[in-house]
């Protein structure tokens, strides 16, 4: 169900993404670069908006978008129930999940952190 409304909404943006951007082109690229400058994509001079902007509500945008979602609803955690067993990449580059570092009954303890 939830992967079905999913479908919907992103379908249903893509569609009228798609449309206002036929309709009315010049205020879509306004508001597709304002969206760039927000995630700084327009600060990298070899990447223009014509390299990327076009690619906005495409049949493959709604397939990255919907891969995205559908995938990040395996990796919610809800109160009372398992844990997800979200993939992980060691330092080594291996991909494993999350639970493959649990050992007998003892608890697991995932640290989070960030160097800038």
């Amino acid at each position: 169900l939830q992967k079905t409304l999913i479908l919907l909404q992103v379908t249903l943006s893509v569609v009228v993404g798609k449309t206002l951007m036929i309709l009315f082109p010049n205020a879509m690229k306004k508001y597709i670069l304002k969206m760039g400058e927000k995630s700084r994509m327009n600060q990298n001079p070899k990447f223009s908006y014509e390299n990327w902007g076009p690619t906005f509500f495409s049949f493959k945008y709604l397939q990255f978008v919907l891969k995205v979602k559908w995938k990040r609803l395996e990796d919610e955690a809800h109160e009372g129930h398992p844990a997800p067993n979200t993939p992980v990449v060691t330092l080594g580059g291996e991909v494993c999940h999350v639970l493959d570092f649990m050992e007998d009954n003892r608890p697991l303890i995932l640290n989070f952190g960030s160097c800038t």
